[in-house]
């Protein structure tokens, strides 16, 4: 199995910054591509950014120039850095992670997706 603890959520005022943390833990053999997602009340969630582990980026329009997500291969860790926030930024994140995991005691390997129990992060004065 494979868990992702997410932390960094709160709230801060339009204009400040915040960033968010995501660590997964467990029966990881690699990871592929890892992002963050995001989701408001009554809306669906949506793609926030993605990182590939090659370091391979790409960003919802919303949020280009003022997000940046980065990675830290060897801590198994995905970073989101949120500047200047607006109040439409107000939802809970979610972190994303995919690759594989090892299982039983033959070293096999099989494909997995996780997802973080959500953050939730509000942008207001």
């Amino acid at each position: 199995q494979v868990q992702l603890v997410e932390s960094g959520g709160g709230l801060v005022q339009p204009g400040g910054s915040l960033r968010l943390s995501c660590a997964a833990s467990g029966s990881i053999f690699s990871i592929n591509d890892m992002g963050w997602y995001r989701q408001a009340p009554g809306k669906q969630r949506e793609l926030v950014a993605r990182i590939t582990r090659g370091g391979n980026t790409n960003y919802a329009d919303s949020v280009k120039g003022r997000f940046t997500i980065s990675r830290d291969n060897a801590k198994n860790t995905v970073y989101l850095q949120m500047n200047s926030p607006k109040p439409e930024d107000t939802a809970a994140y979610y972190c994303y992670v995919e690759g594989y995991r090892t299982y039983g005691n033959l070293g096999l390997t099989a494909p997995f997706n996780s997802w973080g129990q959500g953050t939730q992060v509000t942008v207001s004065s």
